[in-house]
């Protein structure tokens, strides 16, 4: 058993030891935080109890301007910049010694040496002091300049055109959604307005200068429209649009509509070129409440689209009836590709008879026909103008060569007489440089005689500067296939002498046939054209003109004692399908009406 002096004695060493390791940990994590104090790039500020500021590190002085000497002594709410962020820092400091308490952030102005103020993120944290229990503040400062900065420069991206500096669709629609959910009998005015040929701008200029026209074009529309809590923005391209709220009337809207439009049409200068800017307008005023932002946005879209198809540079008011039609008519034009897919589409025949007594079928004329699902027989008059529109066009036409072709080989195998096929071609098929290409295979492939097929176009494709008509025409009639002209007068035939046009038949319409119709033929001049029509024709060596649009046997008449040889219209029946053509040419009549 050891003495108790010398227990004692080896107790004591080791306390001593024990001491010394604990005081050197303590002296390691105070180096560490020492270090980890002034080397962190993140500003700290060391308080005491009573609020006012000990010690400050290196990155404060650096991220706020000031010296050591400057704020050590002051309060910690003297970081403060303003009243109400000073009123914050001292409820967040209130906090900072209550029982597991978390660090509480904020976003402050703080004083700035130089710059007067500065945008933080202030952390609030507690250290112990000296004594244990006895908590001291620890306030840490980020600099958010740059990632407020940042976060508005979003802003302004998710809500602004970058462009022209105004409010972006996003944004139009949103302020368009909240004027609609707050409605109470409020009136409210959406207008839609497009640059006319803004595509000859950029082309002809370059998209830099298209893009100054944008930016010139939205200063004068932000200039004109300050009135009823406007709201001008630019939806895409050269599309803008414009919100009015309040106590509006349709004068109202018009009348800066049309100011808006005169101070468009003031060139603006780019590049040194004067140019003038024409839109066109679409205009929707109507009650707030009832109305989701779809229903205008489609009304105005819509109506838009009219004041374009109607000769451009002017505007129109949304019509419910003229909007109905138009939605039902863009409807069956967004869905050609699908009903050619689908097999919807299918080929009629139209008969063109000779008006010398006999009847006799001499040409069919292929017409198509779209067994739409939801409305009905379409013809072309229903849809070619939305198949032009929506690029549908040549494969419409090259369906209409293939049907037609294939029936009518089938009636020259079978019948010794058959008549010609003639094909209508819409003008953007007229100009498609396949054409000779798709007539040539279709001939190898039906077997059906050149000579058995009239290609018929009219004065408005001859004269399209998208293609080169002239020498399509040129090349088939090389091939042997027919030519025939659509004209509605005698100036179309010039073209025939004018470019020298393979043109073997004519057919005639509109008034010069209409006017045959009427009951009273006491006034001639309908006869005394159409004689001027048929003389030249006969000096450019056409002698077999039909007529389109014969209404009675007495119409026939007239037409047939001019020279007119066949006709077609309403007095021959209906159009009808490859088999109703094959009765006819098996020996059943031919519809006429008396």
């Amino acid at each position: 058993m050891l003495p108790v002096e010398t227990l004692e004695s080896m107790l004591l060493a080791v306390a001593q030891e024990a001491q010394a390791e604990a005081q050197a940990a303590r002296d390691a994590a105070a180096r560490r935080f020492i270090d980890l104090y002034a080397a962190t790039p993140i500003g700290v500020v060391l308080g005491d109890t009573d609020g006012i500021i000990r010690d400050i590190n290196p990155a404060l002085v650096q991220l706020l301007g000031h010296t050591r000497s400057d704020l050590v002594g002051k309060p910690l709410t003297s970081l403060a910049a303003t009243p109400s962020d000073a009123k914050a820092l001292t409820a967040a400091l209130a906090e900072f010694s209550l029982p597991g308490r978390r660090p509480r952030q904020e976003r402050l102005t703080v004083t700035h040496a130089k710059d007067g103020t500065l945008r933080a993120r202030l952390t609030v944290a507690t250290i112990e002091g000296c004594v244990e229990g006895d908590p001291h503040p620890v306030l840490m400062i980020e600099d958010i300049n740059e990632l407020d900065l940042l976060g508005e420069t979003l802003r302004r991206q998710n809500v602004q055109d970058s462009l022209t500096g105004l409010p972006n669709s996003y944004h139009f629609e949103s302020k368009l959604d909240m004027t609609l959910a707050g409605a109470t009998d409020e009136r409210i005015a959406l207008i839609y307005l497009d640059i006319d040929g803004f595509k000859v701008i950029n082309d002809g200029l370059g998209p830099g200068a298209g893009d100054e026209v944008l930016r010139q074009v939205a200063r004068k529309l932000e200039a004109q429209f300050v009135t009823h809590d406007a709201v001008v923005a630019r939806l895409f391209g050269d599309g803008f649009a414009v919100l009015l709220r309040g106590e509006l009337d349709n004068a109202d809207v018009v009348g800066l509509v049309e100011d808006a439009m005169r101070e468009l049409a003031e060139p603006v200068y780019v590049q040194g070129k004067g140019i003038g800017v024409n839109v066109s307008v679409g205009i929707v005023v109507t009650e707030a409440a009832g109305h989701t932002r779809e229903e205008l946005h489609r009304a105005a879209e819509i109506t838009l689209h009219r004041a374009k198809e109607n000769g451009k540079a002017q505007w129109m008011f949304f019509e419910q009836e003229l909007h109905d039609r138009d939605r039902r008519r863009y409807g069956i034009g967004a869905t050609i590709g699908g009903g050619l897919e689908n097999g919807q589409f299918g080929v009629d025949y139209e008969p063109t008879v000779k008006l010398d007594g006999s009847n006799q079928i001499a040409v069919v004329n292929a017409v198509l026909r779209w067994d739409h699902p939801d409305h009905g027989v379409l013809r072309p008059s229903d849809f070619s103008d939305l198949a032009d529109t929506t690029g549908m066009t040549p494969a419409l036409g090259q369906l209409v060569l293939t049907q037609s072709m294939s029936d009518a080989a089938a009636w020259h195998r079978e019948f010794t007489k058959a008549p010609d096929l003639c094909v209508r071609l819409p003008t953007r098929f007229a100009i498609d440089p396949n054409l000779v290409c798709v007539v040539r295979t279709e001939l190898e492939r039906t077997g059906l005689p050149p000579n058995k097929l009239r290609i018929c176009t009219d004065s408005i494709a001859l004269t399209d500067p998208r293609g080169e008509v002239l020498e399509t025409l040129s090349v088939l009639a090389d091939l042997n296939v027919k030519i025939t002209l659509a004209v509605s007068g005698a100036a179309d035939l010039e073209l025939i002498h004018q470019h020298r046009l393979p043109v073997g038949f004519l057919i005639v319409s509109g008034s010069l046939v209409d006017a045959l119709a009427e009951e009273d033929t006491g006034d001639h001049g309908a006869h005394r054209h159409l004689s001027m029509l048929l003389a030249r024709a006969r000096e450019l060596g056409i002698n077999r003109v039909g007529a389109d649009g014969v209404h009675s046997a007495e119409h026939a008449r007239r037409l047939a004692d001019l020279g007119v040889i066949a006709g077609r219209g309403k007095l021959f029946g209906e159009e009808v399908d490859a088999a109703g053509i094959r009765s006819m040419l098996a020996g059943a009549p031919v519809g006429v009406r008396s």
